[in-house]
């Protein structure tokens, strides 16, 4: 049997401590890794000193070059068996050229999460508007990534939400899509007796990374709107607020005296997660599922969020904490949880139940990799099937290709 070989072309290098989205893609290295495939990291990406060594874990890495024919070179040479697109820009960008030199290997596109959604969102708070699948319908973003969706064999969708919002109004058929959230190891007895109690806990935190909008959006709501009503009712308490790359507006909100602190990059959020007794993200837009809200249900800490926040998370099982989009009762809810030992204590063990019916490694491992497998067996009739994809691909590939090699005659 032939070993599998996958190359994943990444938008970014993989900065796990930095964002949820580097931890996505860690666990899907790893799931690889651990099934004896042969994995290659390709980006065209700066890479800094906040990304990890994927070397180091036996992954072979390779700067790549936009534009340019030494990808050409590059993939007929390693002829992988399975590439995957770190986001639909990924696909746009080098798909074609996967298409052409390597058309036997399945293309499986990462989504992250729908960048269209995110976006349509984002725009829509910006002008104080309702969000509707009609914006959606009509985003020029949406059509970009619905075409890399249809272009590719399989492609990775973290929520629930995102799975039935493609299906039902975007009419994408289920066999191109395959759920698979953060990959989480069991909650067990062991981890939870090493918790530390609710006694031993202080002072509520938020973390993300800020080149992410939501989070800098969550901040600002923190301090304009929820933070003076917790603090009025718990003078001691103190908002710890860490994440990769602070902007100036972020840092300027920093006041001691108010017990608003900014605290920059944590070098390891799960330490500062288990000393919280509260974590909160009141997310005004977004998509996707929201690491640092797992990660609170992972390190045994409840959580107020918003409805977006929650979002495709918990399906209907009840929250580790409380959900709500008014900034009085957001408040009111983390006093509650804060001062309230025995409904902290149920709140910890409803994000337990969450991560363990819901995240649970090994059962998405072996899912995903039978999804793979199948759909290998299949590619020529999966490929007929999908025939909206197939003629994307005709057309994509002429119009890409060309407009890349005019890119590419421009630079010499």
């Amino acid at each position: 049997m032939i070993q599998q070989h996958v190359l994943i072309i990444g938008a970014v290098w993989v900065e796990p401590n930095s964002s949820a989205a580097g931890v996505r893609m860690l666990q899907l290295i790893e799931t690889f890794l651990q099934n004896n495939y042969r994995v290659t990291f390709a980006s065209a990406a700066q890479k800094n000193e906040k990304a990890i060594s994927l070397a180091a874990i036996g992954v072979q890495e390779t700067s790549v070059v936009l534009n340019d024919a030494s990808f050409d070179v590059f993939i007929k040479d390693l002829q992988p068996t399975i590439v995957v697109f770190d986001r639909f820009m990924i696909e746009e960008q080098f798909g074609w050229r996967v298409a052409e030199h390597c058309p036997e290997a399945i293309r499986i596109l990462d989504t992250e999460d729908l960048h269209f959604l995110r976006k349509v969102r984002y725009q829509q708070y910006k002008k104080n508007k309702a969000f509707t699948n009609k914006a959606l319908l009509e985003s020029t973003e949406a059509k970009r990534e619905i075409a890399a969706i249809l272009r590719c064999d399989i492609s990775l969708i973290i929520s629930t939400y995102e799975m039935e919002l493609l299906t039902s109004v975007f009419k994408i058929d289920a066999s191109l899509l395959h759920y698979i959230p953060f990959l989480i190891d069991t909650v067990d007895e062991e981890i939870v007796n090493k918790w530390p109690s609710f006694n031993k806990r202080e002072h509520f935190v938020f973390i993300g990374n800020f080149f992410h909008k939501p989070n800098v959006a969550s901040v600002v709501t923190l301090k304009k709107h929820i933070w003076y009503q917790i603090r009025k009712q718990l003078p001691k308490a103190e908002l710890h607020i860490y994440g990769a790359y602070a902007t100036p507006q972020i840092l300027q909100l920093h006041n001691k005296k108010e017990g608003f602190l900014i605290k920059g990059f944590a070098e390891n959020a799960e330490v500062v997660v288990k000393k919280a007794k509260v974590v909160l993200a009141p997310l005004q837009f977004g998509a996707g599922i929201k690491g640092k809200l797992t990660q609170a249900m992972v390190c045994g800490t409840p959580s107020v969020t918003t409805k977006i926040g929650a979002e495709g998370m918990h399906n209907a099982l009840p929250w580790n904490g409380f959900v709500t989009d008014d900034m009085t009762s957001f408040s009111e809810s983390a006093i509650k949880l804060y001062t309230d030992e025995v409904l902290w204590n149920a709140s910890q063990k409803n994000g337990i139940a969450i991560i363990n019916s819901i995240y649970n490694k090994d059962v998405l491992r072996e899912l995903l990799l039978n999804k793979i497998t199948e759909t290998q067996k299949e590619i020529e009739t999966h490929r007929i099937k999908n025939f909206l994809g197939s003629m994307l691909q005709h057309q994509t590939l002429q119009a890409t290709k060309f407009m890349s090699k005019w890119i590419e005659e421009k630079n010499k």
